[in-house]
C-alpha cells in the first residue's frame, strides 16, 4: 500500500518551521495562529491528514501528542500537535522555557487508517498501527517498534498493553487492527 501523498523538502521546511513557531508563541505569549501556506489547493499542506508531533530531550521522550485522522488542514493540524505535544500531554508537565532550546521534534504525517489484512502483513518500521477491543484501543507510529527493538510479535504485544489490554488480544475474534503508513520527518 503505497503513500497517498507525498511531501516536498519546502513543504517540511514549513511544517518544522510552523511547528516551533506553533510553541515559541506560547513561550512569547502572543496570540499567533498558523498562516495558510503559499501552495495548491491539491498540496497536502491543505489536505486533511492526520498528524503527530513528538519532543524528546536527549533521547528521551518529552511529549507526543496527534490525531489518526484528519479533520482540518494538515498545517493547522501540526500547529495544534505541536503546543499539545509540548503542553497537553498528561505523561508529562507543560514544557518550560529552559528545556525548549533542547527539545529534539519529529513530525509525523498519517496516511489513511484502512483495516489490516493480516498481522502477517505488518512491516516493522513501515506500518503504525491502532488496535481496537472492547471499548479500548492503543495506536503506535511505525518508528516505535524500530525504537524499541521490538519483532512483529513484540509489536503487536505491546499495542494490547498500550490499549490496556491483556497480551494477545490482537489475536481474539472481534479484535480490529488497522494499519497506515507515514512520512516521519525532523522539525
Amino acid at each position: 500500500m503505497p503513500l497517498s501523498f507525498s511531501l516536498t523538502e519546502q513543504d517540511k521546511e514549513y511544517l518544522s518551521r510552523l511547528s516551533r513557531q506553533s510553541i515559541q508563541s506560547i513561550f512569547d505569549k502572543t496570540s499567533a495562529t498558523p498562516a495558510p501556506p503559499d501552495a495548491a489547493e491539491n498540496s497536502p499542506l491543505a489536505g486533511n491528514f492526520g498528524s503527530f508531533v513528538t519532543l524528546s530531550i536527549k533521547a528521551r521522550l518529552r511529549g507526543c501528542i496527534g490525531t489518526i485522522v484528519g479533520r482540518e488542514p494538515l498545517y493547522a493540524n501540526v500547529w495544534r500537535m505541536a503546543r499539545a505535544s509540548a503542553f497537553e500531554d498528561r505523561r508529562f508537565s507543560p514544557l518550560t522555557p529552559n528545556e525548549w532550546p533542547n527539545c529534539e521534534m519529529h513530525i509525523s504525517v498519517l496516511d489513511q487508517l484502512t483495516p489490516c489484512p493480516s498481522p502477517e502483513a505488518v512491516e516493522v518500521g513501515r506500518h503504525g498501527l491502532v488496535l481496537q477491543y472492547d471499548g479500548r484501543s492503543g495506536v503506535f507510529l511505525p518508528q516505535v517498534p524500530v525504537e524499541q527493538g521490538w519483532d512483529r510479535t513484540a509489536y503487536l504485544e505491546h499495542l494490547c498493553l498500550k490499549a490496556g489490554l491483556a497480551p494477545g488480544t490482537w489475536l481474539k475474534p472481534g479484535a480490529r487492527l488497522y494499519w497506515y503508513e507515514a512520512v516521519v520527518f525532523p522539525a
